[in-house]
């Protein structure tokens, strides 16, 4: 049994247990439903029997009572217990539909956490549906999305990547940990973006919580008195001045306590989940030492973070208490909204400034997380070897990790300062797009602290710009072409960055005229290769394929070929040496029909 044979038996196994777990408590369900009817029945008889019979049997009433609470504590722990097995068996479910590459389309697909700008997001399927992030991707709060989302999008440096790597090693095996993490954030799936609750927490204070509170608690008093004074017959004016006297005492305040109120009410929604994460985060026994230095973080003035924000988490319920309309008059005597409005503003003066800290801790063990679920599924995949001196690219046996296993050719790759760049040319549909993608999203894979798709890969601290999803714009006016070279000159000002560029440029130039094209094209690529870039260019023009040799050594030659086999083209996506002698753009065309 092969490594990923072993992992996928392991999630199979837990899948039955979980599968299992669902069957017993749905029979449990079942059980108290009909015992807390049987139950009801009897104290609706019992009620029956008084009205109708003997009065003196009222108080047999209790008993059933009392039972159909109990009755009803326990199977409400029972439909939580099941609820969380149910999760657990999708968990399982999607985690074999990962390695049996039917993924495409499940979980979050991470469009909107990346800016559209992105020079290499698009283009190498960072986000979006059947993207790299949303194979990855576990993380039940925003904070955990938009920090795997940064990282796919954003090269780490080399100590943060072995940090990363020995972070993710260490997660690879914690199923449990993952699967806990997986049952938090059901039905809020689009989280609170981590700078709103972060904002909430650092504002401004509203208003003087320390008079607002006395002034509160004052008049709750004076209005709960006055008010057992009406009910009771005892007198009438107190309770009307006592009103009069509210309104006018608490009409400075209301502005600031408004605003208190208004400001939670997004916030609000993720609370609990951050409280379960970071429970959970602080019940772990880690040895790495970025795990260990995330647990460190999740502490306040020696009470732990999930402690304080579940206690927020209460207040903020509590609160929605005052919403409900039996509960309403009694929360208008106690002036409600002012004392929770006193205590979210407490809580932010006590906790507010540790709040992105948290926040970062918890993406950060979220993207890891992720990361890990990734290494565990991907048993074969090596972590890559980054060396500081560069540029460099040396990867054997390369593929591409979010094609099917069955589908998917391996390469070697190799950039260097000997052979900076690789023209590869090739027919239509042979494999040029889908190689430059492969170079780039392992390199991305690498620069975040994750395993490759590959056999070995050692490669330098890269930058990546690319141009394999240009588009036009009909409201922009702006045509193909023009976004090309607006692309390519984004790109060109990368190489001012302190790091190499890795520039991944698919059929460059391919909007003007072929003269133009072969003049422009290569001037473009000699200035990168001068501003110390390394990288691949695509094209099935066998003049623009000449450029390899205009550069001298530090450009090679590589091609993809096709062949007929009964008529039809076949593919076998090998990368060879040279450049490729024929071309199937006719062929193609005959194959769809037209008369050519």
């Amino acid at each position: 049994m092969d490594l990923q044979s072993h992992a996928k038996a392991e999630y199979q196994r837990r899948l039955e247990a979980r599968n299992a777990d669902v069957r017993r408590l749905d029979t449990r369900d079942a059980l108290y439903a009909n015992l807390r009817l049987v139950v009801f029945a009897v104290a609706l008889a019992i009620l029956v029997a008084a009205l109708w019979i003997d009065t003196t049997v009222w108080a047999w009433v209790v008993a059933p009572v009392i039972a159909f609470v109990l009755l009803a504590v326990r199977h409400d722990r029972v439909i939580r217990a099941r609820d969380r097995a149910r999760t657990s068996v999708a968990f399982y479910e999607h985690g074999i539909a990962r390695m049996e590459d039917r993924w495409a389309g499940l979980g979050l697909s991470g469009e909107g956490l990346v800016p559209a700008e992105h020079l290499n997001a698009a283009d190498l399927d960072l986000v979006g549906r059947g993207s790299l992030f949303q194979l990855m991707c576990l993380a039940r709060t925003r904070a955990g999305q938009q920090t795997l989302a940064d990282w796919l999008c954003t090269p780490a440096d080399l100590d943060e990547i072995t940090a990363r790597q020995r972070a993710v090693e260490e997660l690879r095996t914690r199923l449990d940990l993952r699967e806990d993490l997986a049952q938090f954030g059901q039905g809020i799936r689009e989280g609170v973006q981590p700078g709103v609750l972060i904002r909430w927490a650092t504002g401004p204070q509203e208003f003087q919580v320390m008079k607002a509170r006395i002034v509160a608690t004052l008049l709750g008093v004076a209005l709960v008195v006055s008010f057992a004074m009406l009910v009771t017959g005892m007198a009438t004016v107190p309770f009307a001045v006592a009103i009069v006297v509210a309104w006018a005492a608490t009409r400075p305040l209301q502005k600031g306590v408004r605003r208190a109120i208004a400001s939670m009410d997004e916030p609000k929604r993720e609370l609990g989940v951050l409280a379960l994460v970071l429970a959970r985060m602080e019940r772990e026994t880690f040895e790495s030492p970025r795990l260990k230095a995330l647990q460190a973080r999740i502490a306040s003035r020696g009470v732990s973070a999930s402690v304080c924000i579940a206690r927020l988490h209460r207040l903020a319920g509590w609160h929605e208490a005052r919403n409900n309309q039996l509960f309403a008059p009694i929360a208008a005597l106690l002036m409600w909204d002012i004392q929770f409005a006193c205590a979210f503003e407490t809580w932010r003066t006590r906790h507010g400034g540790h709040v992105a800290e948290w926040l970062e801790a918890v993406g950060e063990l979220e993207a890891l997380c992720s990361m890990s679920a990734y290494a565990y599924e991907h048993p074969g995949d090596p972590f890559p070897e980054l060396v500081a001196t560069g540029p460099l690219v040396h990867s054997e046996s390369l593929g591409h990790p979010l094609l099917p296993s069955a589908a998917c050719v391996r390469n070697d790759a190799h950039l260097d300062e000997t052979t900076r760049m690789l023209v590869v040319s090739g027919s239509n549909m042979s494999g040029k797009s889908t190689l430059l993608r492969t170079v780039g999203i392992n390199a991305v894979l690498a620069q975040m602290g994750a395993p490759v798709c590959a056999k070995a890969l050692r490669m330098s601290p890269l930058t990546i710009g690319a141009t394999l999803r240009i588009q036009d714009s009909i409201h922009e006016g702006r045509s193909r072409f023009y976004a090309e070279i607006q692309r390519l000159r984004a790109v060109m000002d990368l190489t001012k960055g302190p790091k190499p560029v890795l520039f991944l440029f698919d059929e460059i130039l391919a909007g003007t005229n072929s003269h133009d094209r072969q003049l422009g094209a290569e001037a473009i690529l000699r200035g990168f290769l001068d501003a110390g870039a390394i990288g691949l260019v695509t094209t099935h023009d066998l003049a623009l394929a000449r450029i390899a040799d205009a550069l001298s050594s530090r450009a090679a030659n590589v091609h993809f070929e096709d062949h007929l086999e009964d008529g039809k083209l076949v593919f076998d996506y090998q990368l060879r040496a040279g450049v490729v002698q024929k071309s199937n753009a006719l062929e193609l065309m005959r194959a769809v029909g037209l008369k050519v």
